[in-house]
């Protein structure tokens, strides 16, 4: 039977009634369901973000400050002190191949006065030396191995395993996260010609010189880490001669992974760690 107004006014059935309450419940449920996504991708935007960044950084410093105090103390007993400053002698290590016996094909004649950094290289994840960079304010550990969770993740630089050690002939490479987790490698871009980079180790301190940068290249040019650094992507990039190099790399753009920004610094001196 239709329903029927009066004085008028038309009744609405119930069954009218119904379907516009669900409608405005399922509008409801569903403004509710976009709000909490919403709130939960904040959430998690904030967490990578600021709080990675902020949990990464705080660790990097203790352990900066952990390795320090380890070298002060090892200044009073040296014969523990495994010969690259590594750490001690039995603590994790493992032989590497030895140092070449002759300077490589080109070296200047300053760059043939440096000692080998040692006989041995560090554990796998193991901090071993420090990272500073003057003009972006950075100082972070460096550790062996470029594994996310372990190195990279912690706010730390990751030393490419199969690359030189620092103050050795040939490539000592490095990579760190651009953005999130401490960020180490975030302001590369800004780093000029000649700005010095340091690394220091339990034994001494190598300052080297920033000569050129590879704004952008795949992410799998596996050249620039060769003991001759050269973009095999893009050959004008890099170099031909033997020397004492330093190669940072990073992601880029900003909060990708498809590409690499490339650094690459050349030996400038080396300083005996005071004792």
């Amino acid at each position: 039977m239709r329903a029927s107004g009066v004085r008028g006014v038309p009744v609405v059935a119930n069954g009218t009634r119904r379907r516009r309450a669900r409608r405005r419940r399922v509008m409801w449920a569903g403004g509710e369901a976009l709000v909490t996504v919403g709130a939960v991708l904040l959430l998690l935007v904030a967490h990578q973000l600021w709080w990675t960044n902020r949990e990464a950084r705080q660790g990097a410093e203790r352990k900066v400050a952990a390795l320090e105090r380890e070298w002060d103390a090892d200044a009073a007993a040296p014969d523990t002190a495994a010969p690259d400053g590594t750490g001690p002698a039995d603590a994790g290590t493992v032989p590497a191949a030895p140092a070449p016996s002759a300077s490589p094909p080109g070296a200047t004649a300053r760059q043939r006065s440096y000692p080998a950094a040692g006989s041995s290289r560090p554990g796998r994840s193991r901090a071993y030396a420090v990272l500073t960079v003057p003009r972006l304010g950075l100082r972070v550990p460096v550790a062996e191995g470029v594994g996310k969770r372990d190195v990279l993740d912690k706010g730390y630089a990751g030393h490419y395993p199969g690359t030189q050690q620092p103050g050795r002939a040939g490539n000592f490479a490095l990579a760190g996260h651009r953005n999130t987790h401490g960020e180490p490698f975030r302001y590369l871009p800004r780093l000029r010609a000649g700005d010095t980079i340091r690394v220091e180790t339990r034994t001494a301190t190598y300052t080297y010189a920033v000569d050129k940068i590879l704004p952008r290249t795949s992410a799998r040019d596996s050249g620039v880490l060769r003991p001759v650094p050269r973009s095999a992507v893009r050959p004008s990039y890099g170099y031909k001669d033997p020397g004492y190099y330093l190669t940072l790399t990073t992601c880029t753009p900003e909060f990708t992974s498809r590409y690499r920004l490339v650094v690459w610094g050349k030996l400038l001196s080396m300083r005996p760690r005071s004792r």
